[in-house]
């Protein structure tokens, strides 16, 4: 994304449904308007990298806010990379539910359109890993248009808390979504995305699948062994592009 505009960060409180969550927030200095993007983070946590991705898309000319999704199993959650990470962030993952998820992500659209100023009337998410399973759940939210979701694991057989699937809720989308997988990810079979995709068809989801021949899990993230510069900067382009012509129209 095109890296334009002069942000400013904090970490506010966002209400999910009573209560507080943090959440990191970029927004650009320079009145706007400027749509809100929710950033979804990866089983790590709100750490160095997914602080980053929020701004980049401020920078790019969105309000972006990123609610700390482990809040209620531990506070300001955020490690690294290594296996004891990984185990973890897993674990908490485990005690997350669907609904209190997306409690948050309306809990930071609330938050930008009540705090910031400037803003535009298009709303979006984008989330990786975990998150990128989150944010096919918050594109059932109807103030949001545009859906960025990278690899996220186990939307045809599980969700968040336990339940019905999360890709049983896809009638429920309204706004366009963007699907991003690595045809080398060890956590999403082929099969699985093939699925995902024959769902969207049924039900007339606006929305694009990309797959990338030699990517793995994680291929957006540059603090990851698996990250793939190829892939990460084709995807971001995409991003931009569903952006652009969704939430600023």
């Amino acid at each position: 994304m095109l890296a334009t505009q002069t942000i400013q960060t904090q970490t506010v409180t966002v209400d999910s449904e009573g209560l507080p969550i943090p959440a990191y927030l970029a927004q650009p200095q320079a009145s706007g308007p400027w749509p809100i993007v929710v950033v979804l983070q990866e089983v790590f946590g709100v750490n160095a990298h997914i602080r980053a991705v929020t701004e980049r898309i401020a920078r790019a000319g969105y309000i972006a806010i990123a609610p700390h999704l482990y809040h209620r199993q531990s506070p300001y959650f955020e490690v690294g990379y290594s296996e004891a990470d990984l185990a973890l962030g897993r674990q908490y993952k485990m005690d997350t539910d669907a609904q209190e998820l997306l409690n948050d992500v309306q809990g930071a659209i609330s938050y930008g359109q009540t705090h910031c100023q400037g803003i535009a009337t298009g709303v979006g998410c984008i989330g990786f890993c975990f998150g990128g399973h989150v944010a096919y759940l918050a594109a059932t939210l109807s103030h949001v248009k545009a859906t960025a979701s990278f690899y996220g694991a186990g939307l045809s057989t599980s969700t968040p808390g336990g339940g019905v699937p999360t890709l049983s809720k896809t009638a429920e989308i309204t706004g366009v979504l963007y699907g991003f997988f690595g045809k080398q990810d060890s956590l999403i079979s082929p099969e699985e995305v093939i699925l995902i995709e024959a769902e969207l068809n049924k039900y007339n989801v606006r929305h694009q699948i990309f797959k990338y021949e030699e990517a793995g899990h994680g291929f957006c993230c540059d603090q990851r062994s698996s990250y793939h510069p190829g892939a990460s900067a084709h995807a971001w382009q995409q991003v931009e592009s569903l952006f652009q012509r969704v939430l600023r129209s």
